[in-house]
């Protein structure tokens, strides 16, 4: 999962990994038992664009685009499906605009898990005893959002989270060499009860996370300055970091001012929207968000331990913060997270990390590993 093709090798996050990636595909085609490969998600990006890139209104070309920039990938993939490993693709966050037709013309016999618009489960194993999504449904900032900001978007069918702006101004930090400045941002001090406000208390936290990251990613643009220029899913105009920024309003309540208004109210509707088997209070999503833990109590939570699934083994991407845990008093069931193949990664500077799931009768064995720039491969514990 999590492989980040750009649309520009300037702007991309996969350049010297796009190699290793493709060799990695080349090794696949001649490993005798491999049957299939699943990309769960963030395979194509459209959400790392600095906000310099050109505001554009058809997201179609911009993901052939992408495919164009990236013709050896897909060549490759094209080679191991013509060898017989069946192709499957879950679609991610940062691809969440991406339609189905695309990737069925550039990858002729591609099998896609789809479900929500911008969502998608692989159930898959002989006994189906696996689930493979990417994880973004349930993440406050990255869950495909259907129901905000209707007075902007209409009647078209917007999905753009949050995440989807603060995206373009890391993209453009990190661009600009990630300049460390101070910023003078709204600051909220009083802590409303968690019992006796649960609503602004969510409306709280989702403010520190807001708070924290915007003065951790400090690009040169400012507070109120309208850059985020955007003329797709819905949007037709320029926004500021101020228009999305919680604060506290004339009537006392935190909230941004213009996008994601009052968020915490809207995301029990989203997470009923997306499908979500057992839904989370958005105080304990938005806690969530920044930790790895949070996605592994989801795959418990929503399958390995939800009586009305029959599941065995969950596969993440997302966090790209590999890992793998083995649920304690319960024999064979797994909990994986498949990594990224970006060039720089923080959580796991290592290597690339992938996964591979040995589905049997009885038990499956589930594997994670580390792909070195030089070949090499290690099996994580």
């Amino acid at each position: 999962s999590d492989i980040h093709l750009g649309v520009l090798d300037k702007y991309s996050e996969n350049l010297k990994n796009r190699a290793v990636f493709i060799e990695f595909l080349k090794r696949l085609q001649n490993t005798e038992d491999v049957g299939e490969l699943v990309i769960a998600g963030d395979f194509l990006d459209e959400w790392y664009l600095p906000l310099t890139y050109p505001a554009y209104n058809d997201s179609s070309k911009f993901y052939w685009q992408v495919v164009k920039n990236n013709q050896a990938v897909f060549d490759e993939l094209k080679a191991l499906m013509e060898k017989g490993i069946k192709l499957t693709y879950v679609p991610g966050n940062h691809d969440m605009t991406l339609e189905s037709d695309i990737l069925d013309k550039a990858l002729p016999g591609i099998n896609q898990a789809r479900d929500v618009n911008g969502l998608g489960k692989y159930v898959t194993g002989v006994r189906d005893e696996i689930v493979i999504e990417h994880g973004h449904r349930y993440d406050v900032f990255s869950a495909p959002d259907s129901v905000s900001n209707k007075d902007i978007t209409g009647d078209a069918p917007s999905i753009l989270p949050p995440g989807y702006f603060y995206a373009r101004i890391a993209a453009s930090w990190v661009l600009q060499g990630k300049p460390m400045i101070k910023k003078d941002y709204p600051e909220i001090d009083k802590v409303p009860d968690p019992k006796t406000d649960p609503d602004q208390y969510g409306a709280y936290l989702y403010y520190r996370i807001w708070s924290g990251e915007m003065n951790r990613i400090t690009p040169f643009e400012r507070f109120e300055d309208r850059v985020i220029d955007i003329k797709i899913n819905g949007y037709n105009g320029k926004y500021s970091i101020k228009d999305f920024y919680p604060v506290v309003q004339a009537d006392g309540t935190i909230s941004a001012p213009t996008l994601f208004k009052n968020y915490q109210r809207d995301w029990d509707k989203i997470q009923e929207n997306n499908f979500v088997s057992i839904k989370t209070s958005f105080a304990e999503s938005v806690a969530g968000a920044l930790d790895s833990e949070y996605f592994f109590k989801q795959a418990k939570k929503q399958y390995l331990e939800n009586p009305n699934w029959k599941v065995d083994v969950v596969v993440f991407g997302h966090t790209h913060n590999p890992m793998l845990r083995k649920l304690p008093n319960a024999e064979g069931k797994y909990y994986v997270n498949s990594g990224t193949w970006i060039d720089e990664n923080p959580d796991h500077p290592a290597a690339s990390t992938f996964v591979v799931v040995k589905s049997r009768e009885d038990t499956d064995i589930v594997e994670l590993y580390e792909y070195y720039r030089d070949g090499t491969i290690l099996k994580l514990d």
